[in-house]
């Protein structure tokens, strides 16, 4: 990403982060400690507008950017688990609540046209804007450590490999069940004719401002054309309802790991 062009400048990226990892939270000096990072879904050519963009330290870079080879060779193997399963119950906490301020977004912002003040919707705007970054940025962060922990399959002992192998495919399978958490919840924005990245007014499939696709949203309508939100409002809490069975089945790989890592 570093040869794409951004919409908008560091330094007020890194203003608008407080000059502060949104992973790690470390706090730069100065903006030459910090790098900007792209999250989530960005036009393949062009410029990335500044929804896309968060502010990371040079350690979360290394994370993010590493070869998983190269960066497993001095690792400690169960290090890695506990800290991949650290840092999805991290992520899994932050989910929910994105979702629920996802879901309340068209009641906020009815109200808001009734009330005739934006003060309300604003903050709930910028508030999903912010989280949705985060998220996307610690799920980047677990995928690079799941990378990491596939290179040192080979590597282990035969009588623990079938242990890790099994908890790495726990861990990719809770991935892609919070990832799908993520876009049914940004489908209610779109369904709202709102980008589900920037927030800016939707005129066709394409945001206009930041470049993303709109996420499809034609099975939500009722007979009626009006949007179906209760229902989906369901599907988004069936989903995190998997994710958390799914948590349940990592805990106890994690443990049976750590049973043979001990012994």
């Amino acid at each position: 990403m570093t040869a794409r062009d951004w919409t908008a400048d560091r330094e007020s990226v890194f203003d608008r982060d407080a000059f502060m990892c949104r992973h790690c939270e470390t706090v730069g000096d100065d903006a030459m400690a910090l790098r900007l990072s792209p999250v989530g879904d960005v036009p393949r050519e062009g410029t990335v507008h500044e929804s896309a963009l968060v502010t990371v330290c040079e350690d979360c870079v290394d994370t993010l950017e590493a070869s998983p080879v190269a960066a497993s060779i001095e690792s400690n193997t169960f290090h890695r688990v506990r800290e991949t399963t650290r840092l999805q119950g991290a992520t899994i906490s932050d989910v929910a609540p994105f979702a629920s301020l996802s879901t309340s977004l068209p009641a906020t912002l009815e109200s808001a046209r009734d009330d005739g003040t934006e003060v309300d919707s604003d903050d709930a705007v910028s508030n999903y804007r912010r989280t949705r970054r985060d998220i996307l940025l610690a799920i980047a962060i677990v995928d690079a450590h799941l990378e990491e922990l596939a290179a040192l399959e080979s590597a282990v002992d035969p009588d623990i490999r079938p242990s890790l192998e099994a908890f790495t495919e726990t861990a990719t399978a809770l991935q892609s069940g919070l990832v799908e958490a993520v876009e049914l919840s940004e489908t209610v924005v779109s369904a709202l004719e709102r980008c589900h990245g920037c927030f800016d007014s939707l005129e066709g499939k394409t945001c206009s401002t930041c470049g993303l696709e709109a996420r499809e949203t034609a099975d939500w309508n009722h007979t009626g054309g009006s949007i179906a939100f209760d229902q989906r409002f369901g599907t988004i809490n069936e989903t995190l309802q998997d994710t958390s069975e799914t948590t349940d089945t990592l805990t106890d790989r994690t443990t049976a790991l750590a049973t043979q890592f001990m012994t």
